[in-house]
């Protein structure tokens, strides 16, 4: 799609406003000014009999702000006035909306079905208005005309940023498919018969089934529900993995509470020779996505080989997709070192790279199969932890933390220090926009770095 500028954008505003007289204009205005309430509110209830529009909008703090914030949109949408400087605000207005809605995931068609209920709204509540045939003619026009140019501007950016999204989320697909193939193999099928000899050994001492470790929640189960299952994702193979880890903690694993008398030994045998063959079914289909992998080396930190940027919009929501889904919740932790220009100051730049990748080494290590470590940009990283709730996520930031003021980092010439860092943590609470998570974590790391530093700091929300 050609681009067009918010200059040209604005100059067609200007020529579809100079068309309706000035006093249909301030009619129009006045009406959309004293009944925005009304609107917001009918917009809100005639959205929530859509059931995929309760995905988006039934969030305690969406439901809220939203319809402040659709009031505003209304009032300023008919308060524009013909002069294209005066209408560039309206047009990045209207162009922030629709990036936020592609971020958010919003389906295009639910924005124009709200969009169809306030035009339809306003031409009620203008046709019993005490002015004449002619005038309600040209106010209908211009509410139809004006609402059509908005979405018109909100889904142009809408389709851009989606666009930019999806080619984003395929590079990020393949990426994850071809990092270190050959060692994440290994790592995944040495987790995966990690948890199967603490299953015969837990099943062995005579565990009960609450006890018993669920291939789900190991540190196979995780990578592969976060991160494989994307990578490999459309392949026959993901399915197979992914119902065999279902099959195994649904229905092999409580067999053996159901086999727990002496007397039932046979069938015991039974089930461990039927979960033996389950899991070496995995290990087969897991072998056969990795031979299918094509090698791709991108998306990472240059420095530090940890992810950048780049795939952090795709990451992000689809751990809010999935935590939509299956009600789970996920963290995210900013990271910061403290005082790190005075290592570069005192030590020399490679002094302090040797610093970033030594701690991006110590946070990959002390992190899950399932977890995401990026590299933000100069001494900030960021943690996303995954099924994890908010006294679990404190207690890995309060980890990290301890284990980089314990570390002895090395320098060149042999040389070695300490340091410290802050960290901020927020909790993905259901909202949809993870870019508000985003600036919960950045704002707890601000309070940690002016209270003191080298502590960790939960974020109390929006």
């Amino acid at each position: 799609m050609p681009s067009i500028s918010p200059e040209h954008q604005a100059a067609e505003w200007k020529r579809l406003l100079e068309q309706f007289p000035v006093a249909v204009a301030m009619r129009v205005r006045e009406l959309a000014t004293a009944h925005q309430a009304v609107l917001a509110g009918y917009f809100y209830a005639q959205m929530l009999q859509d059931e995929e529009a309760m995905l988006f909008l039934t969030h305690e703090q969406v439901k809220s702000r939203l319809q402040g914030t659709l009031q505003q949109w209304i009032a300023m949408l008919f308060a524009a006035r013909p002069d294209a400087a005066e209408l560039l605000p309206l047009i990045a207005q209207q162009q922030r909306i629709g990036e936020i809605h592609a971020r958010i995931n919003i389906p295009i068609h639910l924005v124009l079905r709200g969009a169809r209920h306030l035009r339809e709204r306003l031409f009620v509540l203008l046709c019993q208005q005490p002015v004449d045939a002619e005038h309600k003619l040209l106010g209908q026009r211009l509410i139809g005309e004006t609402i059509d140019l908005a979405m018109e501007i909100m889904s142009r950016a809408f389709s851009d940023a989606h666009d930019r999204n999806s080619r984003s989320e395929e590079g990020y697909r393949l990426f994850s498919v071809a990092q270190n193939l050959g060692v994440e193999q290994e790592r995944q099928r040495g987790a995966l018969l990690d948890w199967e000899n603490q299953l015969m050994f837990d099943l062995a001492v005579g565990h009960s089934l609450a006890q018993l470790p669920r291939l789900s929640g190991s540190e196979f189960g995780l990578w592969f529900r976060h991160k494989g299952a994307h990578a490999f994702q459309g392949s026959r193979e993901t399915e197979l993995i992914l119902q065999g880890m279902q099959h195994i903690d649904g229905v092999l694993l409580p067999r053996f509470e159901q086999a727990a008398a002496p007397m039932d030994a046979d069938r015991r045998l039974h089930n461990l020779r039927t979960l033996r063959e389950q899991a070496k079914g995995i290990v087969f289909h897991l072998d056969n996505l990795f031979e299918q992998a094509n090698v791709l080396e991108s998306g990472r930190d240059v420095l530090t080989r940890m992810l950048n940027r780049k795939f952090l919009p795709v990451i992000l929501a689809k751990e809010v997709a999935y935590a939509r889904q299956n009600e789970r919740t996920f963290a995210v932790l900013a990271i910061d070192i403290d005082h790190f220009k005075q290592i570069n100051d005192e030590f020399g730049h490679e002094a302090g790279d040797l610093v970033l990748q030594q701690l991006a080494t110590l946070l990959s290590n002390h992190c899950r199969g399932g977890d995401y470590v990026f590299r933000m940009g100069g001494e900030e990283f960021l943690v996303l932890l995954v099924d994890i709730n908010a006294n679990s996520a404190l207690g890995v930031a309060e980890k990290l933390r301890r284990q980089a003021e314990q570390e002895r980092f090395r320098l060149p010439g042999e040389h070695d220090l300490q340091l410290t860092v802050s960290v901020g943590v927020a909790l993905h609470d259901g909202h949809p926009d993870y870019q508000r998570l985003l600036r919960c974590a950045d704002r707890a790391l601000y309070e940690a770095k002016h209270g003191g530093r080298n502590r960790v700091v939960l974020s109390g929300g929006a």
